[in-house]
Parts: C-alpha cells; sequence; structure tokens
C-alpha cells in the first residue's frame, strides 16, 4: 500500500514537472506581455516600479524551467539531495508568487491616482506630429480604446494644442471609423468618440495587472502541489524500509 502511494506521488509529481516547463512559457508570455502593453500607456504614469511584479513574473517563469529540470531529474533518479533541492526551490518561488499577487493588488489600486496625476500632462504637451512620443500615444491610445479626451472629446479646448491651431477640431484619433471624410471638427460632435480616455486607460491597466495576479495565484497552486508530492516522496523514502531496500536492489541491478 505505501509502495503505491509513493509510485503516485512520484507520478505525480514527474507530470508536475511537465506542467512546470509549460507554466515557465505561459509565465514568461505573460510578463512580457504586460511590459509590451504597459509601453504604449507609459506616458500616463510615472511609476516605473509598477512594473515590477511583470518582472518578478518572468525570473519566476525562467526559474520554473530550470525547477522542471531539477525535479524530473531528481525524480527519475530518486535522488534525495535533488528532491529537497526541488522543495526548496518550490518553496521559495510559491513564496515569490504570493509576493507578486501582493505587489500587483497595491500597484494595481495605485493605476488611478497615477493616471489622473499624468494624463493631463501628457494631453497639454500633444502638438500633433508623429514624431513626438506623447501625441503617438494619446493618437494610440484613443484609436485603441476608442475615446477622445480625458472625460470627453471637450477636454481638448483646454489644451495648448487646440489653441494654437485655432480650427475648432480635435486630433483625427478621436474620429470614429465608421464616418467617412471626418476632419474631428467640432461643429459635428456626432463623429467623434463620446467616452473619455482616463477611465479606459485605468480600467485597461487594472486589467493586465490582473492578469499577473491571476497567473501567479495559479502556478502558486500547482506549485504547492509539487512541494507536497515531494515531501512525500521524501518521506516515504526515509520512513519505509521495502522501498529503500527495492531502491538499493535497482541500483545494483
Amino acid at each position: 500500500m505505501g509502495q503505491c502511494g509513493i509510485t503516485s506521488s512520484k507520478t505525480v509529481l514527474v507530470f508536475l514537472n511537465l506542467i512546470f516547463w509549460a507554466a515557465a512559457g505561459i509565465l514568461c508570455y505573460i510578463g512580457a506581455y504586460v511590459f509590451i502593453t504597459y509601453d504604449d500607456y507609459d506616458h500616463f504614469f510615472e511609476d516605473v516600479y509598477t512594473l515590477i511584479p511583470a518582472v518578478v513574473i518572468i525570473a519566476v517563469g525562467t526559474l520554473l524551467f530550470i525547477i522542471g529540470l531539477i525535479g524530473c531529474c531528481a525524480t527519475i533518479r530518486e535522488s534525495s539531495c535533488g528532491l529537497a533541492t526541488f522543495a526548496a526551490i518550490l518553496l521559495l518561488v510559491f513564496v515569490t508568487e504570493c509576493v507578486v499577487v501582493v505587489l500587483g493588488y497595491i500597484y494595481r489600486a495605485k493605476v488611478e491616482d497615477e493616471v489622473n496625476h499624468s494624463i493631463q500632462k501628457v494631453y497639454n504637451e500633444y502638438n500633433g506630429t508623429n514624431a513626438d512620443a506623447p501625441s503617438r500615444a494619446i493618437d494610440y491610445v484613443q484609436r485603441q480604446l476608442h475615446c477622445c479626451g480625458i472625460h470627453n472629446y471637450s477636454d481638448w479646448k483646454n489644451t495648448r494644442w487646440f489653441n494654437e491651431s485655432k480650427n475648432n477640431s480635435v486630433p483625427v484619433s478621436c474620429c470614429q471609423p465608421s464616418i467617412s471624410n471626418c476632419t474631428g471638427t467640432l461643429t459635428r460632435p456626432a463623429d467623434l468618440y463620446q467616452e473619455g480616455c482616463e477611465a479606459l486607460v485605468v480600467k485597461k491597466l487594472k486589467e493586465i495587472m490582473m492578469y499577473v495576479i491571476w497567473a501567479a495565484l495559479t502556478f502558486a497552486s500547482i506549485q504547492m502541489l509539487g512541494m507536497l508530492c515531494a515531501c512525500v516522496v521524501l518521506c516515504r523514502r526515509s520512513h519505509d524500509p521495502a522501498y529503500e531496500l527495492l531502491v538499493t536492489t535497482n541500483s545494483y541491478a
């Protein structure tokens, strides 16, 4: 009965190691996705530490690949030292992912304040040229999120670009794609996106942070199972003489 329990735990452990390799790729992908997406919105927040959870996720993903390799070798060779190392590293990664979850919630709560603090400044720096980074950022956000202005299109009236251009229009990135020949003129407000960008940018950034949080929670649960299986194999091996005899016999054979 004890032998069956050990064999089952080892089988689960090998299966979990394969999952760890898959998880490594998924976590690195999520971290890279967060970096790329935040790059499109980086003008709307000034706290670079907001990206710490994404950095940690990529580091954990890389470490998980190594963990899977150690775990497979330790399980197949039935190395007590290897399994102990495997369990210890899993515990370290588990704690790290718990930290990621906490940081994710902290920075998710800070996103709204960051955007509220920065968005007015970014809109004031808009000059309408593609060479200008803030201008590209605003045009990109307005097209992608289907929004115009901070709270609505009328916010453009308070910007330096609007007052200098003196053509009573907003950027064409405010135009709805279904409207042909839209020039952004305020004499035809129905052609423009009606919703402001501030709330949508906050919503988008919070969604991205939630991807990190859920990924960390999911794989932390899998790692907990891996630690339990490794501990079961180690405990049974140290307390089951029949298992020790079997391992010794197989080694000499």
